[in-house]
């Protein structure tokens, strides 16, 4: 039996960027990868004004404008 391969996580550029939830929501940093799930990659974020560390939706990320 083939060891099943590890997905790559598809979008590298995300680490590290700061984005907000929504064009009027607070901003967020994307920390590192997460996880790949039945319903698509995560993200691990950390909202500054908080210091919540929170698994987001990978798909939620990208539809969010970056923070400015």
């Amino acid at each position: 039996m083939q060891p099943q391969a590890i997905p790559q996580f598809p979008h590298p550029e995300l680490i590290g960027s700061f984005r907000q939830f929504g064009p009027f929501g607070i901003a967020y940093q994307v920390v590192r990868e997460g996880r790949s799930t039945d319903r698509g990659w995560t993200v691990e974020i950390e909202v500054p004004s908080t210091g919540e560390h929170l698994e987001y939706p990978l798909g939620s990320a990208l539809d969010d404008p970056e923070a400015g």
